[in-house]
């Protein structure tokens, strides 16, 4: 489950990692009683509402419904994978920790190897920029100094240029990388007659780096005239582009700071930007904006997300596919999960570096400050687009402008929209909400590795699972069952299940003593069974694993786990075993209630059963209730 860390090198590293220390060099914390606590340093509050209990060495956020372990907490803060959040504090904790091969995936190994010839070839073509004499490599010196690129800028961002020829080939062949490792990093490929040479050729180099600024990948702007213009580097298994933003590294300490982010569309833009002093800019990598890209963009400005579109008509089509991204997360009634993400768009067909170079950074910064909403800037362009002067353009308007909020129609905010929409065309207001009513909310599939907009249940911005309903945070009283289709009794009962099994993974030797519930129960949301085979498993490895241990293996097994297993309002009780007693006691009569039910539909219809098979199904249900009955009772009066 460690995958290419050893468990006892990992358990050596938790146990050198206090969590309320780690805590507390982001954010001050205060002591309550046992835990301590501190506004949320995943999203933006102020009223503390984070719990770290120094015990268990275990947090849990219940703003936005997160928790987990001190790895989880380093995974979600900056942006790391496991693996990576481990040999961190392994660092910070000056422990050796050695790969053991794990199994599945790709070993850490082979991809610090594919990092080791990025990080060569970003070098390598740095160097060519700096140095090469050749014609062409000066003829890329004067485009970036044209952009305004030029002085310490190539040095600031390690732009490159690579001249082709199999001239990287050679370079990295004799640092000893195998043409193998040169395909997989895909800086090199094989041409038909199986010959290895350069991917790039006669092109500025700009390398990607990931959160943390290692170099995984690297775009490049043909000189002169050549297609395709702009060449990036293929998926590999270091870099895929809905994951990753140009610049992110360099911008989210600004974003951080400033609670705000904005996305632009080129390599060229951002850095423009940053030298601008606008440090909280990055990029998409060739394609559009990805719910990936927004979660990833929210762990560090927790504020707004601003989408600033170039003015010619390729952006015009990007601020057009944007408004896929509006859905509830975008509402008041999301509460603490909402996310605003605005957008405006440079006028007079420029891009931002052009826009910058010719009105200043202070122009720039007072056009997002002014960014609209994403609503009203969808339904905005929408209205313009039509003649509100004639009876049959404001009809188009109508519908075209309404449309846009079809994703969010039951919200109080749509029906505000509804109205501002009916005045601009002239409408009466009730028909037009009646017509809002009408609107078939759009079809979202769950979202693909290759980032296409969509919706798996989880907000927008940050991944969490919804405060109230299937699979996650406790499900409020009454209100939030019906919110998330739930009768109060299946809302129950899930609140149970959750219940039992935060109280079973914060308290492991409860686990072991209820394992057979934990096996046998019958799981009414499929995330609880996951997480109690996980925890079995974790168990039936390590009896004594702490129950940090056994949230973080849930966690790599089922991300939002965390945020599940340490929600529980009874897990931090004087008394927890009785508590397991009588949770696990109560899901099994639930179990049994639902048996009986069943049986009892086959009992609806006699003459679908042998009067004699009909009569045994009549006694066994009889004594199947009887025993209900004295168990439900007996449960009662505990």
């Amino acid at each position: 489950m460690a995958g290419t860390i050893s468990e006892e090198d990992i358990q050596k590293v938790r146990e050198a990692s206090d969590l309320v220390a780690i805590i507390g060099e982001r954010t001050p914390v205060k002591q309550r009683g046992r835990d301590f606590w501190c506004c949320c340093p995943l999203h933006n509050e102020k009223t503390p509402s984070f719990k770290i209990d120094p015990v268990l060495q275990l947090w849990h956020c219940f703003g936005c419904n997160e928790g987990g372990d001190v790895f989880g907490f380093l995974m979600k803060t900056e942006d790391l994978s496991f693996p990576e959040a481990v040999r961190k504090l392994a660092e910070r904790a000056h422990i050796d920790i050695a790969d053991t091969g794990g199994r599945g995936g790709v070993p850490s190994s082979k991809k610090a190897r594919l990092k080791a010839v990025c990080e060569a070839t970003a070098t390598f073509y740095h160097t060519q920029l700096m140095r090469n004499p050749d014609a062409d490599a000066a003829a890329a010196r004067s485009y970036l100094a044209g952009r305004g690129l030029g002085g310490d800028v190539p040095r600031r961002w390690r732009l490159g240029f690579a001249p082709g020829r199999g001239q990287l080939v050679r370079h990295l062949s004799a640092q000893g990388f195998s043409a193998e490792e040169m395909v997989e990093a895909n800086v090199a490929m094989k041409d038909r007659g199986g010959k290895l040479r350069d991917r790039f050729f006669n092109r500025v180099m700009f390398p990607i780096g990931d959160a943390q600024g290692e170099c995984i990948a690297f775009g490049g702007r043909v000189i002169g005239k050549g297609e395709p213009k702009y060449l990036n580097s293929q998926e590999t298994p270091v870099f895929h582009k809905s994951q990753v933003l140009y610049g992110l590294d360099h911008a989210k300490a600004a974003m951080a700071a400033m609670g705000v982010a904005v996305v632009v569309e080129g390599y060229t833009d951002v850095i423009a930007l940053h030298e601008a002093g606008i440090g909280n800019a990055v990029a998409t990598l060739g394609t559009a904006l990805t719910m990936r890209h927004i979660r990833l963009l929210a762990r560090h400005a927790q504020h707004k997300i601003v989408y600033l579109f170039d003015g010619d008509e390729a952006g015009q089509r990007a601020a057009d596919r944007a408004l896929g991204f509006i859905d509830d997360s975008m509402t008041p009634e999301a509460g603490r999960a909402k996310v605003e993400l605005a957008a405006v768009t440079l006028p007079d067909n420029l891009d931002p570096a052009e826009f910058v170079g010719a009105r200043g950074a202070d122009a720039l910064r007072e056009l997002i400050a002014r960014a609209q909403p994403l609503l009203k800037y969808g339904i905005e362009r929408r209205l313009a687009a039509h003649d509100l002067g004639s009876a049959e353009g404001r009809s188009r308007a109508l519908v075209d402008a309404l449309a846009v909020l079809a994703p969010i129609k039951d919200s109080l905010l749509a029906k505000d929209y509804a109205v501002q929409i009916a005045s601009r065309c002239r409408a009466r207001e009730e028909d037009v909400l009646e017509q809002l009513a009408r609107l078939e909310p759009p079809r979202r599939a769950a979202e693909a590795d290759d980032g296409a907009p969509g919706r798996a249940g989880a907000p927008a911005g940050d991944g969490r699972l919804p405060a109230a309903g299937p699979g996650g945070g406790p499900v409020p009283p009454e209100g939030g069952a019906r919110r998330a289709g739930l009768s109060q009794p299946e809302a129950n009962r899930r609140r149970f299940e959750r219940e039992f099994l935060s109280l079973a993974a914060q308290h492991p030797e409860l686990a072991l003593a209820h394992a057979d519930a934990l096996a046998s129960t019958q799981w009414h949301e499929p995330v609880h069974a996951t997480l109690a085979q996980s925890m079995l498993a974790t168990l039936a490895e390590d009896p004594a694993a702490p129950a940090a241990r056994v949230i973080g293996d849930a966690a790599r097994v089922l991300p939002q786990a965390s945020g599940i297993l340490t929600s529980g309002s009874m897990a931090g009780s004087a008394e927890p075993e009785p508590l397991a007693r009588f949770l696990a006691e109560e899901l099994a009569i639930g179990d049994a209630e639902d048996a009986v039910a069943a049986l009892r539909a086959q009992l609806s219809d006699p003459s679908a059963l042998p009067a004699d098979e009909y009569e045994m199904l009549f006694q066994t249900v009889t004594a199947m209730q009887k025993d209900l009955t004295r168990r439900r009772l007996a449960h009662k009066a505990v």
